[in-house]
């Protein structure tokens, strides 16, 4: 069993290190690829025991057409956390409605390209954020806008890579203390402050790096091994986090 120690009202107390949670666009791949020792390194893991968990920002669709392997992991959360699918049952389930066609009319018609809705959320670039935050306001949407680097998603509010991220934790009864959890940008705090032990890949921004308990050496998938091996390792025994 793999152990992480935390300090909480004045004592240590000791947690098993049962999932890994990971990000997938810059932080498990590298231009929507994963590199076969990330998938190797995945595969280890799963052999071991240890819960995986895919929290993206990716639409299923387009993540299974990229990222074939889905199988390897347990629960996917999806749609920024708006979406769960479970791949050994291929379940899905939406946390909310899809999004309104008069919304996304409206968008297109201030030129708002690319765009791209899913089952709940809808997607485009930063550059269009006066334009999406203007049509929100007029049609008095109960909608937030949340950022992913270059990236911008509308969700409904409340709903966040947090959201869908504990209930899938419910569902595998792994409890958020247990879990390490690997991201890189801004969108993957929302879960990464509700891990056990939380880390930031070398490629993440400024802010996911400082708020994180450990910042990879190296980027990308390589730094997603780097993590799994030293969980694999043991390295994680008795790590103290200042939280």
């Amino acid at each position: 069993m793999i152990y992480h120690e935390r300090q909480a009202t004045g004592s240590n107390l000791t947690m098993p290190i049962l999932a890994l949670a990971c990000d997938y666009d810059e932080t498990l791949a590298n231009q929507g690829q994963v590199a076969a020792p990330a998938l190797q390194a995945l595969l280890q893991l799963k052999e071991s025991g240890a819960k995986i968990i895919l929290v993206t920002g990716r639409q299923l669709g387009d993540l299974m057409a990229v990222c074939p392997e889905v199988h390897l992991f347990d629960f996917v959360v999806a749609e920024n956390g708006a979406l769960l699918y479970r791949p050994a049952a291929r379940q899905t389930r939406s946390l909310a409605h899809r999004p309104a066609e008069s919304f996304l009319d409206k968008l297109r018609q201030r030129g708002v390209q690319p765009l791209s809705a899913g089952r709940v959320i809808v997607a485009t670039v930063q550059q269009h954020y006066d334009a999406v935050r203007q049509t929100i306001a007029e049609m008095g949407l109960d909608l937030e806008i949340i950022f992913n680097r270059d990236s911008l998603m509308v969700l409904p509010s409340g709903l966040n890579k947090g959201t869908g991220f504990k209930l899938a934790l419910e569902e595998l009864q792994v409890p958020a203390a247990s879990v390490v959890g690997i991201g890189d940008a801004e969108n993957d705090a929302a879960f990464l402050e509700m891990c056990g032990f939380s880390v930031a890949v070398a490629n993440a921004i400024p802010s996911i790096r400082e708020a994180a308990d450990m910042v990879t050496g190296q980027d990308h998938g390589a730094g997603v091994v780097e993590v799994i091996h030293k969980v694999l390792a043991g390295e994680f025994d008795r790590v103290q986090t200042p939280r």
